[in-house]
């Protein structure tokens, strides 16, 4: 992230991150209207369920033990376990640079994240891991966020084709 000026790095990186985070939710919140069809139920219902799950881990469990029922046609249980494999791949990526603090020379316009977790090894444990927030994971990050575009707009056929609630 050299020959910018100093910050100009920084407010990139941000922009970028920013955009993940809502395109994250975006997407996220497309598993509403599976757990309403899945369900049986409606867009309100389905709604509260979504909300009571804290967790994005928990709120795809729903999703996916929902369309392992036997009522779920077996094309339409591969359309939704292979979204919602995809969405926990992207995970990874929207957790470790939401889970970061963000440091930043004002000097060279360097910009790292320190992922705010702590790894349990067999005996110590390691935390503020840093990582350089170079052109490489810059691509990464808008990598992440094309994968979600296209996840999005399949997560949207796969509504609009099973006809759940909209």
């Amino acid at each position: 992230m050299t020959g910018r000026s100093p910050g100009q790095a920084f407010d990139e990186a941000l922009l970028l991150i920013g955009r993940l985070n809502y395109t994250w939710t975006n997407t996220e919140s497309l598993l509403v209207h599976l757990i309403a069809g899945l369900a049986r139920t409606d867009k309100d219902t389905a709604v509260i369920l979504f909300l009571t799950l804290n967790t994005m881990r928990a709120r795809v469990d729903v999703v996916e033990r929902l369309a392992k029922l036997d009522r779920v046609a077996a094309p339409d249980r591969a359309r939704i376990l292979a979204a919602t494999r995809q969405l926990v791949q992207i995970a990874a990526t929207r957790n470790r640079y939401n889970h970061s603090i963000y440091a930043f020379d004002p000097e060279s316009g360097n910009v790292r994240t320190i992922l705010m977790r702590i790894a349990d090894k067999k005996d110590a444990i390691k935390m503020g891991q840093s990582t350089a927030l170079d052109a490489g994971a810059m691509a990464e990050i808008d990598s992440a966020i094309q994968d979600l575009g296209g996840l999005n707009r399949e997560i949207w056929a796969i509504i609009r084709d099973l006809g759940y609630p909209q």
